[in-house]
């Protein structure tokens, strides 16, 4: 029982890290932009975020729990949105092809990781790490109820919970308000929407924008929690390959916050498989095999989708598309 606890509990923390990109990745597709820079931008969120949370840390002789949360997240959320912002002058008013300079994105956020790293790392070492700020970010806000079968849902920092505020907030806002309705519009006809005077300029960038600043909390989320704050000079790669996940969890989600929820969890599971199985269940399992897992649920899910072809299951009609205004 006590593996079994420990196998939920790693799943959820890692599941929470993928749900802030998945989250964002949503939004923005929602427009109608597909960003495969969700990978980059996470990157760059994990680089600035650290970064703002580190120097802050090491600068000052009395650090503050309130102004390190602050200036982490802020950080990594004015980053990410400023990459989000490239992506959108790149694909919405330049027009250029969505997956090249989502891709180009993911190599330019890896590659720029990297290099705010070399001013954080001390020189001769590989790694540095923000304690206090690992300690504040990673609080058990509930620490009294942590207890026994407990453990599973109380044993977290304060980023836990926040994200699946964000996942019941998007969904409320995509559903209930008048803007998110238009967003939904705008990334399912474009032209249809623009004839009905909604600035589909506007929500594109914007929804790209604020899109790619939560993908950038989860960043920040990875290294100063997940990851113990420590920043290592391979942080990017590992970042890199667990933020496609988030991607294959929107579609996984059927492109609905309400999902992720508990689809980031399930590929948690999946992905930790592993490490747990032979000590749960006494079976052997080869460990790359049980890191495909998540990748081939969602595969399974596109199949049962298109034999289905249910619209609410299906992503925007425009992703991926550049909307030329003069054809309408």
């Amino acid at each position: 029982m006590e593996n079994l606890i420990v196998w939920l509990t790693r799943a959820i923390i890692f599941g929470s890290v993928i749900m802030y990109g998945a989250i964002g990745e949503t939004l923005t597709e929602k427009a109608g932009n597909l960003n495969l820079g969700t990978p980059g931008i996470m990157c760059i969120g994990a680089a600035f975020g650290f970064s703002g949370a580190y120097l802050y840390q090491t600068g000052t002789d009395n650090p503050s729990a309130v102004l390190i949360i602050i200036i982490g997240l802020v950080c990594a959320f004015a980053a990410s949105f400023l990459a989000g912002a490239l992506y959108s002058l790149l694909t919405t008013t330049l027009r250029v092809n969505q997956n090249i300079t989502g891709l180009t994105l993911t190599i330019f956020g890896v590659g720029l990781s990297k290099f705010v790293g070399t001013f954080i790392i001390p020189e001769g070492s590989t790694s540095t790490k923000a304690d206090f700020a690992n300690e504040v970010f990673s609080y058990k806000i509930f620490g009294a109820l942590s207890k026994g079968f407990g453990q599973v849902f109380f044993s977290y920092g304060f980023m836990m919970y926040l994200v699946i505020i964000i996942a019941v907030a998007a969904t409320l806002f995509l559903n209930k308000t008048k803007a998110g309705l238009n967003l939904r519009a705008v990334g399912e006809s474009p032209a249809t929407a623009d004839a009905a005077g909604i600035n589909v300029t506007k929500y594109k960038y914007l929804a790209t924008c604020i899109g790619s600043g939560i993908t950038g909390l989860g960043g920040v989320y990875y290294v100063l929690d997940y990851n113990y704050g420590t920043w290592a000079t391979a942080a990017g790669d590992a970042i890199e390959a667990l933020a496609w996940l988030s991607v294959a969890l929107v579609i996984f989600a059927t492109w609905k916050p309400i999902n992720l929820i508990w689809g980031s969890y399930i590929f948690g599971f999946c992905y930790w498989a592993y490490n747990y199985v032979p000590s749960v269940l006494g079976w052997n399992i080869n460990s790359f095999i049980a890191q495909m897992l998540p990748y081939v649920v969602t595969i399974i899910v596109l199949i049962i989708g298109s034999v289905r072809k249910k619209k609410e299951n299906q992503g925007p009609a425009s992703l991926g598309l550049s909307y030329f205004r003069e054809e309408r």
